[in-house]
């Protein structure tokens, strides 16, 4: 591709925002230009204003000025969006209204009748609704979401057993690390040793989330999944990796071999395959009793895949399973930056001006 397109990433010095920097570093199609936060960061240097959490601190940014979420200011086409829900809610749409394509991590607009909600490998096909979403509200630019961080693990697990068997209902158990929760989170007396059994608004995201990603676009509408989800959420005193147990009931009912048998031939929507993010392969079924587990398994793919163990039948429903992803990867930053990739290889960002660094 001809060029690099510049990017910028707003809500850069949180832990998501730090997460898409890190990712950015040398990517070969991206470059960061801008970086941006909430007022009381803007006019100072990265350095000053971020308290790195995780990696080596990217140094060529360090002097680099931290502009205001405007985007009268923050000139890039691109822009990754690392918002809470609360800001995200009026800065993203700002930022498509003035032409520049959000990639947003943000529950605000995942739900909307216009709006991809978007795991390439899954449903990369929801993309084209960019073009009803810019006419129905005149954007020349748009937004792009990805999901909920334990419903990006739980759909890229369910979606290869969705297509053979079809899923109609999932019992859903969350067992989610500190790292969602952002820094600094969750206070350590609550987290050391302990299992806290609520996340504000995480069931209902899950719930949601799932069926309209296992659905198809129509060319005028999403048409939502024929399934029902229902989600329990638990945080964990784990760092990173989300891990959904999932029992799932089909309408063609599958042995654990077949179930395995589709898993391990899955590698996704073509439109997905040899992006500079994507995983070798999607899915890594793991054969062992005792897998995945966050410690040993979180990393697979670079962080992108997702790690699958523990198939075997449902004594209530058909089948059950564990999934693993990392939630700061294939769960947010990362996860964007695909679905990035994917609009640029399928001819849908602008173009990319030649000699960007």
């Amino acid at each position: 591709m001809p060029g690099r397109w510049p990017v910028a990433v707003l809500g850069a010095t949180g832990a998501v925002g730090q997460t898409f920097v890190r990712l950015l570093q040398g990517h070969p199609w991206f470059t960061v230009t801008e970086l941006a936060a909430s007022e009381r960061s803007a006019g100072k240097t990265y350095r000053e204003a971020t308290r790195w959490i995780e990696g080596m601190f990217p140094a060529h940014l360090g002097g680099r000025a931290v502009l205001p979420c405007d985007p009268d200011v923050v000139r890039a086409p691109i822009v990754f969006s690392a918002l809470d829900a609360a800001a995200a809610a009026d800065i993203e749409p700002a930022f498509a209204r003035a032409g520049r394509l959000v990639l947003s991590n943000a529950k605000c607009f995942r739900m909307e009748p216009d709006v991809p909600l978007v795991i390439p490998e899954v449903n990369a096909g929801h993309l084209a609704a960019l073009d009803i979403q810019r006419v129905s509200r005149g954007w020349s630019g748009g937004i792009v979401t990805n999901a909920n961080c334990a419903a990006t693990g739980a759909t890229i697990a369910l979606a290869p057993l969705h297509e053979a068997f079809g899923v109609q209902q999932v019992m859903v158990v969350t067992l989610q690390a500190l790292s969602g929760a952002g820094y600094p989170g969750v206070p350590a007396l609550d987290a050391l040793g302990n299992v806290i059994p609520y996340i504000a608004d995480e069931e209902e995201k899950i719930e949601r989330e799932i069926p309209k990603m296992l659905g198809q676009w129509t060319g005028s509408s999403f048409a939502a999944a024929d399934l029902v989800v229902s989600a329990q959420a638990n945080r964990v005193p784990v760092e990173h990796g989300h891990m959904t147990c999932l029992a799932v009931k089909f309408r063609t009912r599958p042995t654990r071999s077949e179930a395995l048998e589709v898993l391990r031939a899955w590698r996704g929507a073509s439109a997905a395959r040899g992006l500079p993010s994507s995983p070798p392969c999607p899915l890594v079924v793991l054969t062992e009793l005792d897998r995945p587990q966050p410690r040993r398994d979180v990393g697979m793919g670079a962080g992108m895949a997702v790690s699958v163990g523990r198939v075997r039948a449902d004594p209530i429903l058909d089948l059950r399973l564990v999934a693993l992803a990392h939630n700061v990867i294939r769960g947010a930053a990362g996860g964007s930056i695909l679905n990035a990739e994917v609009l640029a290889a399928t001819g849908r960002l602008p173009a990319a001006p030649s000699g960007v660094e």
